[in-house]
């Protein structure tokens, strides 16, 4: 597989030749079509009806073969490019065609005034001469003066014309002084009459706007325009997520897509003039290498975009998980061992998007020192200070930013690059663009053999260990191409994606991600995650656990990703001169990495099984606290809404009770036990302090209740069932978690569960974890934790909705709610993957309960079902622990059989397999719908 260090690879992984280049004169013969038109008015005359109708479909005729023509050689191989600018020749052909028409046959002037001069332009992409095959069309109505009634009706003659052949047209009527003045004003304007690209019409007028336009707009505005398109971008990546690496891009406008390659060419067409994408970006800008990769990612992205448009029969620009497989079948990207086609193609995109993070950073740094060298107006007047030496170093400071003293000093002095970013972080120095363009240009000149030295070893823990902010200088480091220089197994995972909705960013990104919520919590600059911060001056060793972050998803892609992640970080530590214990505190952690997470959110945390077993797994304080600071930063960096405070509290319940088991190093199950009891025991005394007499329905229940929550979320219940009585249904808004709790007490009864399951299921509340508790005299208090669809709370400022919440429950709980079952949502994206519904039946996994596992697609309605399901079954729900992972779902169930047994008999179980397994499977979504699948699917003689 490409990783970071590799040769740019192929736009597709097809291994037959594109078709030939094309000649328009091969798919239009634009003198044939206007002699067609012609024949059609001459043998219709009196009949302009007819004439319209019959010239339009000529003229559909002839765009529909150049589109088909397009298509067909899109899917031959050709690229994206080669076929946008097919499709803008061909476009322009029936434009031209229709002017002519519309100006020799429908409105003829014979002697032209100079109110009657008009010249058309395509501008925007389309005067880039690319064009998608959905995109719009976008004219400019050039005019001398005043509309004159002629102009007028030409134009909307063309525009309806066009319209009626089903384009959509964006258009603009303007005089050349109003294209100036208004270029002046907005920058979106001028940009647009960059690219103007005359058309037909009136010659003359046509050259005396471009003139106009370069003379006044364009010539001494450089400095601008740079400042203006690159605050422009930096507002388009922030709408965007102001990252490249997010797993559904928008090939268009998402960071490092085809928007950041066009602002790139903008920029330089604006200083040194040009026309087409080539010869503007081979003004000495780049070198031969990254000119080729400039062309490349270019073709790529268009390709990606054509494929996307012919796919989904509209201007689709986000690459979403349902199209996503579609696309790399198309491009051939088949599965490999250990990753899947689509991982590959996804894989592709990223490096080509980080290919043009790096260009952008070159060109944008040429262009500053260039336009530097050359103040205009008062500036001219004003002396600006150079570069001056830093300290003792080899390094400049250019207006406070770390620097080089020439261009190509990292060619000579390779090891300088990392020198330059450990100065950067030791010192809390921003990087000089030129800089970090002259280490993009040359990091392929730091040799595997330069990584092996002891200062190598030390520049590079200086820039993970020595700074405050270890992300931000890392982040610099990955898109220069260095870090996977240093670290390879950090390089191989460089633009690496997985196929799923859970995580947000590629697996580098979210690593780096993780690096710089770990060194939040350190430092303490978040709120997020107190309990963590706490244990950061406790652990010893915090250089293990940086290196455990910055390497623990290495193992993706190779297998299971823990087994041959050990197996990489041993690797990484030898070569980075870590000593053998801190090498196996590293493999450790990484080999272990999702397993705190796994236990909080899947187990019964006050099970002394379940705590005695992770006890055992962790084996120390030390490594416990490690873990914990690792498993927080991690879970946080998987993307926006992810980490909550109903994880936080489960993350921290899980350390205090392990705490308490590691204490003295008793581990024994029985032991666990009795500790979890006597902690049950303060726990209830503490809230009979804080409040006086325990509810009734509180003062017998399970050691589970009691050390399941912190003492202040005990008193909190207590006081509401105390003031509202012993059946109790309140739902309040958990600001801090981002969650609602539920919290509903009362007597238990078969099938109540399901119920409850049912009734806050219809209001379209997703459950995220649901605690429940039973007590021996069969009271029951039950908190559910509900979120919005997006990972918000769930109603949050609605309080009727939490009213109405309250009440269907209430009803429910009665016995009164409704039983009529709301549909599962079907969605596309959620049919792009595979899910294997798998059930498992564990009789050991806890000392008095079976637990059963279940994994399954994500859907409305599915906890209801597997509640009802147990129900049905006889078998009394002790808990339930639920577990959402984009579209997966891993939930848990603490079951016992109505006389409080464990489920032993194999036949009960498979019984119950069977019917779990049934009821998991029902309500698949509905294959994705695209016109590229309906073709397929349509009958022989009905395809092109």
């Amino acid at each position: 597989m490409p990783t970071s260090t590799s040769p740019p690879p192929p736009i597709s992984a097809r291994s037959q030749k594109a078709p030939r280049p094309w000649r328009i004169g091969d798919i239009i013969d634009g003198r044939k079509l206007r002699v067609q038109l012609t024949a059609i008015t001459q043998g219709h005359k009196g009949d302009d009806t007819l004439i319209r109708a019959q010239v339009l479909d000529q003229l559909h005729q002839a765009l529909f073969r150049g589109r088909m023509i397009a298509q067909e050689r899109l899917q031959q191989g050709a690229d994206g490019l080669d076929t946008a600018r097919l499709l803008a020749v061909v476009q322009d052909e029936v434009i031209s065609a229709l002017y002519d028409f519309t100006t020799t046959h429908v409105f003829r002037a014979k002697n032209p005034t100079e109110g009657e001069r008009l010249a058309v332009f395509a501008t925007g992409g389309y005067g880039r001469g690319v064009l998608a095959p959905s995109s719009d069309i976008d004219l400019l109505f050039l005019r001398k003066y005043k509309a004159s009634p002629w102009a007028e009706n030409v134009i909307e003659y063309m525009l309806y014309a066009l319209w009626d052949m089903g384009l959509k047209v964006g258009h603009a009527f303007r005089t050349v002084d109003s294209c100036i003045s208004l270029s002046k004003e907005d920058v979106t304007i001028k940009t647009s009459l960059l690219d103007a690209r005359f058309l037909f019409g009136d010659a003359d007028l046509s050259g005396e706007m471009i003139r106009q336009f370069h003379a006044e707009c364009v010539e001494g505005h450089h400095a601008q325009f740079l400042a203006d398109k690159l605050a422009e971008t930096d507002a388009r990546h922030a709408r965007q997520g102001d990252t490249r690496y997010v797993v559904e891009p928008n090939v268009k406008n998402g960071k490092g897509g085809l928007r950041d390659l066009q602002t790139l060419y903008w920029i330089a067409k604006h200083i040194h003039g040009g026309s087409i994408l080539e010869n503007v970006m081979k003004k000495d800008f780049f070198t031969k290498r990254e000119y080729q990769l400039f062309v490349r990612a270019a073709r790529f992205f268009w390709t990606v975009r054509c494929h996307l448009h012919y796919l989904t029969g509209r201007a689709e620009e986000r690459l979403s998980f349902d199209l996503q497989p579609e696309i790399a079948n198309r491009l051939d990207y088949q599965d490999r061992t250990g990753q899947l086609g689509v991982e590959r193609f996804m894989k592709r995109y990223f490096v080509a998007a980080k290919d043009v993070g790096g260009l952008s950073q070159i060109l944008i740094a040429k262009l500053e020192a260039e336009l530097e060298e050359h103040p205009t107006g008062l500036k001219r007047f004003i002396p600006r200070p150079g570069p001056k030496p830093y300290g003792d170093t080899v390094f400049m400071i250019d207006r406070n930013r770390l620097s080089i003293p020439e261009p190509d000093h990292f060619e000579k002095n390779p090891m300088d690059m990392l020198r330059l970013f450990a100065v950067a972080a030791k010192d809390d120095l921003e990087i000089h663009p030129e800089a970090m363009a002259a280490v993009s240009r040359a990091s392929s000149g730091f040799r595997a053999n330069m990584r092996k030295t002891e200062e190598a070893r030390q520049l590079f823990f200086t820039c993970l260990l020595e700074t405050k902010y270890p992300a931000k200088i890392l982040k610099l480091m990955n898109t220069a191409d260095l870090l996977g220089r240093i670290v390879p197994e950090f390089g191989g995972i460089v633009a690496q994606t997985q196929f799923n909705m859970y995580h947000h960013y590629t697996v580098d990104e979210h690593t780096l991600r993780a690096i710089e919520t770990m060194s939040d919590i350190e430092h303490g600059r978040t709120e997020d995650h107190r309990h963590p911060a706490r244990l950061f001056p406790q652990i010893v060793n915090r250089r293990a656990l940086y290196v455990a972050m910055l390497l623990h998803d290495t193992g993706k892609g190779l297998g299971d990703q823990q087994i041959e992640g050990m197996r990489t970080s041993r690797k990484a530590c030898r070569r980075l001169g870590m000593s053998p214990s801190e090498t196996e505190i590293v493999a450790w952690l990484v080999g272990n990495h999702l397993e705190m997470s796994e236990t909080a959110q899947k187990r019964d945390i006050a099970d002394p099984r379940t705590v005695t077993e992770f006890a055992q797994l962790v084996g120390s304080v030390e490594r416990l606290n490690l873990l914990h600071i690792l498993t927080a930063s991690d879970i946080t960096a998987v993307g926006p809404k992810v980490w909550n405070g109903w994880k936080a509290q489960l993350l921290s319940e899980l350390h205090n009770n392990t705490v308490a088991a590691l204490r003295g190093g008793r581990t024994d199950e029985s032991i666990v036990a009795a500790e979890l009891a006597v902690r049950a025991d303060e726990r209830r005394q503490a809230v009979v302090d804080a409040i006086g007499e325990l509810p009734h329905v509180m003062a017998s229940m399970e050691t589970a209740y009691w050390t399941e929550f912190p003492i202040e979320t005990l008193v909190k219940h207590a006081s509401m069932i105390s003031r509202q009585g012993e059946t109790l249904v309140q739902a309040e808004i958990d600001h801090d978690g981002g969650a609602v709790t539920l919290m509903i007490s009362g007597k238990d009864r078969i099938g109540l569960f399901a119920d409850l399951i049912q009734a806050i299921t219809s209001q379209d509340a997703n459950i995220v974890s649901a605690q429940i508790f039973t007590s021996e005299n069969g009271d029951v208090l039950d908190i559910f934790t509900l979120q919005s669809a997006d990972g918000d709370a769930f109603a949050d400022g609605e309080d009727r909705r939490l009213r109405r919440l309250e009440e269907e429950v209430r009803k429910a709980f009665d016995g009164n709610g409704s039983k009529q079952r709301s549909k599962p949502r079907r969605g596309q994206r959620a049919a792009a993957f595979i899910v294997d519904p798998e059930v498992h039946i564990d009789a050991q996994a806890s000392m008095n309960f079976t637990v059963i596992d279940i994994t399954a697609r994500n859907r409305g309605g599915l906890l209801c079902d597997v509640a009802t399901c147990l129900s049905e079954q006889g078998l009394s729900i002790r808990s339930a622990h639920v577990s959402s992972y984009g579209e997966r779902v891993f939930d848990a169930f603490y079951v016992q059989t109505c006389d409080g047994r464990k489920l032993t008999d194999d036949a009960e179980k498979q019984t119950l397999k069977e019917r779990l397994l049934a009821v998991i499977s029902s309500h698949e979504p509905d294959t994705p719908k695209t016109p590229a699948r309906e073709l397929a699917q349509a009958p022989a003689a009905d395809s092109f």
